[in-house]
């Protein structure tokens, strides 16, 4: 799954929302009881977002490596959510901290997940110029995974923007082609290619409906499926 920063703050503009995160939490590990494995990434952007650094007089580079530095703090809090709500989970990091959390390996984190856990991918790639949905999709084709859910504050993907346009339309599926093709930015592009190129389903969602991650992993036609042709949910 891929859980931004943002989603992090509720109604807050910044940092993290304590009430709004032990939901997300309990959403989670609902979903984690079900039997399934649960990897997370998780972005930053309710902390610092890289790609607005030029508003502080900041480089991309080093902006994006504080973003990365965000990703890190958010993972720590929703491990600890996770825990106090009775799902183990483990942060590993694709930057070294290594007195901090644990760095990113792909065997050690299959391990973690086969016994039963749940990990928490942070870091983003480890590079700058990277976005956490490229990071998301990367981990889930390094670990098997049978489908990416993407956590948003809409129900999926529109043909425009429903917060600007009051009939903006759903999709209830669409073909990486057609999003890349029409560059619907509800995910990064470079994010799409490579689920399209490892023939991975993303599923889009809204995070704030309470029951759509159970919903989902229990087969639940809920939010947008983006896939290839003739691919089924």
């Amino acid at each position: 799954m891929k859980l931004s920063g943002e989603s992090l703050m509720g109604d807050k503009g910044s940092g993290i929302n304590l009430p709004h995160l032990t939901d997300i939490a309990s959403e989670i590990h609902s979903a984690h009881n079900l039997g399934i494995q649960i990897a997370i990434v998780i972005g930053g952007g309710n902390i610092f977002r890289g790609t607005k650094s030029s508003e502080y007089s900041i480089g991309r580079v080093t902006a994006d490596y504080m973003g990365m530095l965000a990703t890190v703090i958010n993972a720590l809090a929703l491990k600890e959510a996770l825990d106090t709500v009775g799902s183990a989970a483990t942060v590993m990091t694709a930057l070294e901290i290594g007195n901090v959390v644990e760095s990113y390996r792909r065997e050690p984190a299959l391990r973690y997940l086969d016994s039963g856990g749940i990990v928490i991918f942070a870091g983003g790639t480890g590079n700058p110029c990277f976005t956490t949905d490229t990071a998301a999709t990367l981990r889930a084709i390094e670990i098997n995974a049978q489908a990416i859910l993407k956590a948003t504050h809409v129900d999926g993907v529109y043909d425009r923007d429903p917060a600007k346009e009051p009939g903006a339309r759903l999709f209830r599926r669409i073909t990486y082609e057609r999003v890349l093709r029409d560059k619907l930015k509800i995910i990064d592009l470079t994010a799409i290619s490579m689920a399209m190129e490892q023939q991975i389903p993303i599923i889009v969602f809204n995070i704030r409906k309470r029951g759509n991650i159970e919903r989902i992993v229990s087969g639940h036609d809920v939010g947008t499926l983006i896939a290839g042709e003739g691919h089924e949910r």
